[in-house]
């Protein structure tokens, strides 16, 4: 039986790990880590997590640090890292890209060779680290990937327009499905693998005037995760949009051919960002527009995204990514609104295994990178501690938020080790 299959619902949290190394005229690199000082604070952080509570960890690998050049390996950082989990008795779930690609790696996700490189990368990870770490998210939001970089031409490689998305759809999945076949070569049955993607849902007019654009988009949230679980085949309702834009029938062929599952569906959900409003008479370019018109649905939007996805993928849910951008006590009132909202859809047949505050400490807006002043500038108020500019640098400062985390973890445990008690 693995971890997640013992009738509980999991409390864990995430440090923000967006990577974007590379950067130009008018663009800074972004690298959370880096901004966030965890590479210096990583071992007093990854303590913060256990102390919060959270039975496991959403954590990113830096590829382009790890990876420095090709054929080149640096692991003494992340072997000390890996060690400190192993201390803390935390669970790492192991991001093997949140977005961005090493420097040596030209033209991005749109090398030719960009899924060999990334599963080399995700093999040779999972070989080091063979007798402690089980659990991996191979490519983190895939969707926004494709989006950022292959259709807004927003970060590396700068692609646009369907053509770029579906340039770098296709090039995540197949990178993805090599991964995950790498890593289970490695570790066999012992694997776990969490799929996560960015959600999206649309309100308002979806069946008049933007009918078919809503359609075209939901098919697009879901497109690669399609892929590589095999569920695009001539019926697709994206199959003639990808043979009109370069996918040829040996590239579908070959998805068909390999594909992977998830052990576990992540659906990561903002109340705030998660549901576009189609609004009449708006004209929204590729379904988006600036800014993006959107609706808080609060529980409601996050109840509808895991029952569809534990439907459409047939596998349990787990919530990988949530919070709300606000002072501590709205941040705490969506905390017991959605922990109430999943333990509800648990008692009501859908299979919830997991709920993820996102990030354990704040974080700095992706608008960093094209901005110009500090980072102060840029900072988002999410965490369950607080950053604090300080002449030493950053220090966490513990809110609130982290005590009611705490205690619904708790909760959560004793009642379930009574329901297991009970059974036996």
């Amino acid at each position: 039986m693995k971890w997640f299959e013992d009738g509980a619902l999991h409390f864990g949290v995430g440090i923000e790990d967006t990577f974007i190394p590379q950067s130009g005229p008018g663009e800074r690199r972004l690298d959370e880590y880096e901004l966030t000082e965890h590479y210096e604070h990583w071992h007093s952080d990854l303590k913060l997590a256990t102390d919060a509570g959270a039975q496991f960890m959403r954590w990113g690998i830096p590829w382009h640090r790890v990876n420095p050049g090709r054929g080149q390996w640096a692991w003494s950082w992340l072997d000390q890292v890996i060690d400190r989990f192993d201390e803390l008795g935390c669970r790492p779930i192991i991001d093997l890209l949140h977005y961005g690609t090493p420097l040596w790696l030209e033209g991005e996700f749109a090398h030719p060779d960009f899924s060999d490189h990334f599963a080399e990368f995700a093999t040779t990870v999972a070989e080091r680290y063979a007798d402690r770490v089980t659990d991996y998210t191979p490519v983190n939001e895939p969707m926004i990937h494709a989006r950022f970089c292959g259709e807004l031409a927003y970060w590396p490689p700068y692609l646009s327009g369907d053509r770029g998305y579906t340039t770098v759809a296709v090039a995540l999945a197949k990178g993805f499905a090599q991964a995950q076949h790498g890593i289970t070569e490695v570790l066999g049955d012992g694997a776990t693998f969490v799929h996560v993607d960015a959600t999206t849902r649309f309100v308002g007019d979806v069946e008049g005037e933007h009918r078919e654009l809503v359609e075209f988009q939901r098919a697009q949230t879901f497109l690669v995760e399609d892929l590589v679980t095999g569920r695009v085949k001539a019926d697709h309702s994206l199959a003639g949009h990808l043979a009109e834009h370069g996918v040829g029938d040996d590239t579908l062929a070959w998805f068909l051919e390999h594909p992977v599952q998830p052990d576990i569906m992540g659906v990561n959900y903002y109340p705030r960002h998660s549901t576009q409003l189609m609004e009449e008479g708006v004209v929204h370019r590729g379904g988006f527009v600036d800014p993006w018109p959107i609706r808080d649905d609060g529980v409601e939007g996050l109840a509808e995204l895991l029952k569809t996805y534990a439907q459409r993928y047939g596998a349990p849910v787990m919530l990988t990514e949530t919070c709300v951008t606000d002072t501590v006590d709205v941040r705490i009132a969506w905390l017991e609104d959605s922990v109430r909202c999943v333990e509800d859809l648990r008692a009501a047949g859908t299979n919830v295994v997991g709920y993820t505050w996102w990030p354990l400490f704040d974080m700095y807006e992706w608008t960093y990178r094209h901005a110009t002043g500090p980072r102060a500038d840029s900072l988002l108020t999410m965490g369950m501690w607080d950053l604090v500019e300080s002449p030493a640098g950053l220090q966490r400062r513990q809110n609130p938020l982290a005590d009611r985390f705490r205690a619904l973890a708790q909760s959560s445990g004793q009642m379930n080790a009574s329901r297991r008690a009970g059974v036996a």
